[in-house]
């Protein structure tokens, strides 16, 4: 079934990896990638040291590419070798050197404090530093420690989250370095940018820190046309709000000051004036 050949293909490079891991640990292994191509199989193998990997007159290489070709069944096997840029941006090479600070004897929460600090400063956005085992006592804990901003559910953390895994024996137990790494100029779907718009004098609308590369012109017009309808509308509303009140004032009647002549106001005065008395 296909299934079986899926689980047999992940097996392999997985003992792949983990070979690889074991035998460049002081090189400062950082990953592997397999690629098949028409002449056979290219391994690429990312190293902190890559001359440690090649080895004097390209020996190391020689001899882990017999390895791969009779242990692990790989066709015309062809190791590439490429320095890791930032290695405080790849989670292997940061687990193997908590794990080596470990061994020295350094406290665990000085050393993951450590590890974030360089992390951080190499410009991740995120990370996460879990060690779990007997870092107190006799019983086995976790401690987690974490700094910026990391995904940790959905696409975005299997697709842009690096991961590394490392182990160290110490005299309690063996302890466990897992380490999540978000890096730079990662854009989440999530984001959200929003557009500033100034309305000017004349009543025109115009869209300050606008970018041309990331949102089209038919974007810029769309939102300056409907603020230009939706103040059209506000004016028509308000006009016709003041021309209903002008009406109801014409309609009501003007109040008489005095429609009562001199004479007769008097005298119903003076009958006001007995009738109390």
């Amino acid at each position: 079934m296909i299934e079986k050949d899926f689980v047999t293909e992940g097996l392999k490079r997985t003992r792949i990896d983990e070979y690889l891991e074991n035998e460049l640990e002081r090189a400062g292994y950082g990953g592997m990638e397999i690629q098949l191509t028409p002449r056979g199989t290219m391994i690429v193998v990312y190293a902190e040291r890559p001359g440690m990997v090649i080895g004097r007159g390209g020996k190391t290489v020689r001899n882990i590419t017999q390895t791969l070709k009779t242990s692990y069944g790989l066709e015309n096997p062809q190791v590439e070798v490429k320095e890791v840029d930032v290695p405080e941006l790849n989670p292997k090479i940061m687990a193997h050197k908590i794990a080596a600070m470990l061994q020295r004897g350094m406290h665990f929460r000085r050393v993951a404090y450590t590890a974030l600090r360089r992390i951080m400063g190499a410009g991740a956005q995120g990370v996460e530093v879990t060690i779990s085992g007997k870092i107190r006592g006799a019983r086995s804990a976790t401690a987690k420690f974490n700094d910026g901003y990391i995904k940790k559910c959905g696409e975005p953390s299997i697709r842009y989250v690096k991961k590394g895994f490392a182990t160290v024996q110490l005299k309690p137990g063996v302890l466990g370095i897992y380490i999540k790494i978000m890096p730079p100029g990662m854009v989440l779907p999530d984001k959200v940018d929003i557009l500033k718009v100034a309305v000017e004098e004349d009543g025109a609308c115009k869209i300050s820190d606008f970018d041309a590369k990331k949102y089209p012109i038919s974007t810029a017009e769309t939102i300056s046309e409907t603020l230009e309808v939706e103040k059209t509308q506000d004016q028509e509303i308000e006009d016709t709000e003041i021309a209903e009140i002008v009406e109801e004032i014409e309609e009501e009647p003007e109040e008489d000051s005095i429609s009562e002549e001199p004479e007769e106001a008097e005298k119903s005065i003076e009958e006001v004036e007995k009738q109390e008395s």
